[in-house]
């Protein structure tokens, strides 16, 4: 008997909610080997489960791939702060006093 070839790309997996929540540990060691893992909802692509690891040029390059990210891999140019604080205290000391 012939397996089937697989419709995924290299780097990923596709699962259905059912198969994630009955097979979640095998799922999250492929994550954990660099595979992307596709979770569909009755064959629609509802979420993905990411690898963290793996150096930055990677990551831009994934988040490139699957669109979620257009770059021209220059570094930004310095701008100007919209705002100034006029106290010595500085703006995350001013939202932690507004949030109590």
């Amino acid at each position: 008997m012939k397996a089937k070839p697989s419709s995924e790309p290299p780097g990923e997996a596709k699962a259905s909610i059912r198969q994630l929540k009955a097979r979640l540990s095998h799922y999250l060691r492929l994550t954990k080997a660099g595979k992307t893992v596709e979770i569909t909802g009755r064959g629609t692509p509802i979420g993905r489960i990411v690898p963290t690891s793996g150096a930055l040029a990677e990551r831009i390059e994934s988040l490139a791939r699957s669109g979620l990210l257009v770059w021209n891999g220059r570094k930004l140019r310095p701008r100007a702060p919209v705002a100034r604080v006029k106290t010595r205290k500085t703006i995350a000391q001013i939202l932690v006093e507004q949030r109590q």
